[in-house]
């Protein structure tokens, strides 16, 4: 499974880039099937779940590597299968949730473009929510890698 990642950050607005070498369908089961997401997001076993349309809620316990849980909740704001998932992320303190988009585009060879964006009202923010992306589309290019091995 190769990677290949672009950032791009303009005032407080971050984009990541990733080439996978799965094909659209199989990015889009990943972060949209809830045993599938907990296994490449570290939620906490049985934490995560998902009802994936417009209006629809989500939420897991995300575990850090010290064993720290943080649950977390929001809902899908755009559901365009294969293609397109914008959700919203319940924030304390904040009246709206903070908004991320998931850009999927098929290329050549069963391969996937996925990019990440969100504008956030900081540039801390921006930069701790683009450590985390990161992380996301580490551990999804993990997992991906191993189900096409199997």
């Amino acid at each position: 499974m190769s990677a290949e990642q672009e950032t791009a950050a303009d005032g407080f607005t971050y984009t990541l880039t990733r080439t996978l070498d799965v094909p659209v369908a199989a990015v889009w089961r990943a972060w949209t099937t809830a045993d599938q997401y907990a296994r490449w997001t570290g939620a906490a076993e049985g934490t995560v779940e998902m009802d994936v349309r417009p209006g629809g809620a989500w939420k897991a316990t995300m575990v850090t590597p010290d064993g720290q849980q943080f649950p977390l909740t929001g809902s899908y704001i755009e559901v365009e299968t294969d293609r397109r998932l914008v959700t919203g992320m319940d924030v304390p303190g904040r009246a709206e949730p903070a908004t991320m988009v998931l850009d999927l585009a098929a290329l050549d060879g069963g391969r996937t473009e996925a990019t990440l964006s969100q504008t956030c009202d900081t540039a801390e923010e921006r930069d701790m929510a683009e450590q985390g992306s990161t992380m996301l589309l580490d551990g999804l290019t993990a997992f991906l890698a191993g189900a096409s091995e199997d």
